[in-house]
């Protein structure tokens, strides 16, 4: 796993526990809500790059390998993803 992408997970980590004072501080609610909007757009940027890594070298490591079976099946997983995406 990247570590970058393990660096934007603890940053995030950080921001809810931020989140969860806030709340146990009783703060303004739209100010806590504008901090969940910034770690949901953290965690989709974090999402994103795994993503990019997994296109990389997960899906172009069984197309250069020549396998029909793991090239499906590294489709299907991407498919799968994509349809939960929709939900």
């Amino acid at each position: 796993m990247s570590e970058k992408i393990v660096t934007r997970l603890k940053r995030i980590e950080g921001q809810v526990r931020g989140l969860v004072r806030m709340l146990e501080e009783d703060r303004y609610c739209i100010d806590v809500l504008h901090q969940m909007q910034a770690v949901k757009s953290a965690l989709a940027r974090a999402e994103s790059e795994l993503l990019k890594q997994h296109a990389t070298h997960c899906v172009e490591d069984a197309i250069a390998s020549g396998n029909t079976a793991a090239q499906r099946e590294k489709v299907t997983e991407l498919i799968d993803l994509f349809d939960k995406l929709k939900r």
